[in-house]
C-alpha cells in the first residue's frame, strides 16, 4: 500500500495524522549517518578506557620519549586518509605502507605500544574497539602522562584496510618545510594556522635525530643562537652520527609546558620547521602569546588535538575492525 493510499484513506479521520507518518516515513528512508561520540563505547566495552590508559602510563613510564612519538603518531595518522589507523598497517600488509614515507621512515615510532594496548583491549571486548579509536586515546593519554593537557576524545571511528604511502609522502609536513607550506598543509586538513602552531608545541616534549637538524645548526645563519648551535654540533658531527639524538626542547626535554615556544623567541628552535613559526612572519603573535600564558597554549592545543581527531574518519559500517593493528583482518 502506498503513502498516498495510506493519507487518502485516513483523511477524515485526521488530517494532522497524515502529515505524521508522511514525516516518519520519510525519515526511515534517509540515509544513516554515523558520528563520533565520547560515549560510544559504554554499553560495548565499559573498561576500555581505564585499560588502555593503563597500557599507555606503563609504556610512558619505561620511556618518557614514549609520550611524544604517540601524540605524533596519531597525528600523523590523522594527516593520511584520515584518522583510520591506516600508518599502523606494516609492509606486510600494505605495499604501500606510509610507515616508509620518508617523514615516517626511521623516525615514526609507538607501533608496538598501540598493538600492546590492542592486545589488551581485545582481551576484554574482542572485535569491538578500533585501532584508530586506541591510537586517539593513547595520544591523549600520553599528553597527560607527562604532565600536558587533557582531552575529551570523541570515539566510533573504524580502521581502513588500506594505506597510501604517495598521500603521507605528499600531506605530511617535512622538517624543512617553510611557514606558508606547513600553513597550506594544515589548512588542507581544516586546521587553522592558530591550529598549527599549538600543535606544534608538542615539540615540548621528544626527540630528533642528527639528520633532520644538521643543515641547520652548521648553517651559520641569523635565525640560530650561536651558543645553542655549537651545544647541537657536539653530538652532530657533519659526516656522521645521522641517528644521534637532541631534544627538541633543551630546558624541560620530558615535561609538556610551554619552553618550546620560549626556545622559538630565542632562535633555539631545533628544527628548519619550528624556528620559522617565529621568524617574522604571521605565526610570530600566536608564539609570543603562547611563551606567556601556558594556560592558553594548553587550552588551544586540547582543542585543536579534538579537531584532528575529526578529519575524515571512517564511521558506521565503512571500514573494519581490525583484531591486529598492523594486519588487515
Amino acid at each position: 500500500m502506498g503513502l498516498v493510499a495510506v493519507c487518502s484513506r485516513r483523511a477524515s479521520r485526521s488530517s494532522s495524522a497524515c502529515i505524521i507518518v508522511t514525516m516518519l516515513l520519510s525519515l526511515a528512508y534517509m540515509p544513516c549517518e554515523a558520528y563520533l561520540s565520547s560515549t560510544f563505547y559504554d554499553k560495548m566495552c565499559p573498561s576500555v578506557l581505564n585499560t588502555i590508559r593503563t597500557s599507555i602510563r606503563t609504556a610512558v613510564s619505561r620511556e618518557r620519549r614514549m609520550a611524544a612519538s604517540l601524540i605524533r603518531l596519531h597525528f600523523h595518522d590523522c594527516f593520511v586518509q584520515g584518522c583510520d589507523a591506516s600508518i599502523l598497517l606494516d609492509e606486510a600488509a600494505s605495499a604501500t605502507s606510509e610507515r616508509n614515507a620518508l617523514q615516517n621512515l626511521r623516525s615514526a615510532r609507538g607501533y608496538e605500544v598501540i598493538e600492546a594496548a590492542k592486545s589488551q583491549v581485545e582481551s576484554i571486548c574482542p572485535g569491538v574497539v578500533s585501532c584508530a579509536d586506541i591510537l586517539a586515546v593513547a595520544a591523549r593519554d600520553a599528553s597527560v602522562a607527562v604532565g600536558g593537557p587533557t582531552w575529551t576524545v570523541k570515539l566510533g571511528r573504524r580502521d581502513s584496510t588500506s594505506a597510501s604511502l604517495s598521500q603521507a609522502e605528499t600531506d605530511l609536513p617535512r622538517f624543512t618545510d617553510g611557514l606558508e607550506k606547513i600553513i597550506s598543509l594544515f589548512d588542507n586538513k581544516g586546521l587553522s594556522a592558530r591550529d598549527m602552531v599549538a600543535l606544534s608545541g608538542s615539540h615540548t616534549i621528544g626527540q630528533a635525530q642528527c639528520v633532520t637538524f644538521r643543515d641547520r645548526i652548521y648553517n651559520n645563519a641569523s635565525d640560530i643562537d650561536a651558543g645553542f648551535a655549537s651545544t647541537r654540533k657536539r653530538r652532530c658531527p657533519t659526516n656522521d652520527g645521522n641517528g644521534n639524538l637532541a631534544p627538541l626542547d633543551l630546558v624541560t626535554p620530558n615535561s609538556f609546558d610551554n619552553n618550546y615556544f620560549k626556545n622559538l623567541i630565542q632562535r633555539k628552535g631545533l628544527l628548519e620547521s619550528d624556528q620559522v613559526l617565529f621568524s617574522g612572519g604571521s605565526t610570530d603573535s600566536i608564539v609570543s602569546e603562547y611563551s606567556k600564558s601556558p594556560a592558553t597554549f594548553n587550552s588551544d592545543f586540547a582543542s585543536a588535538m579534538v579537531k584532528m581527531g575529526d578529519i575524515e574518519p571512517l564511521t558506521g559500517s565503512s571500514g573494519v575492525i581490525r583484531k591486529l593493528c598492523s594486519a588487515v583482518n
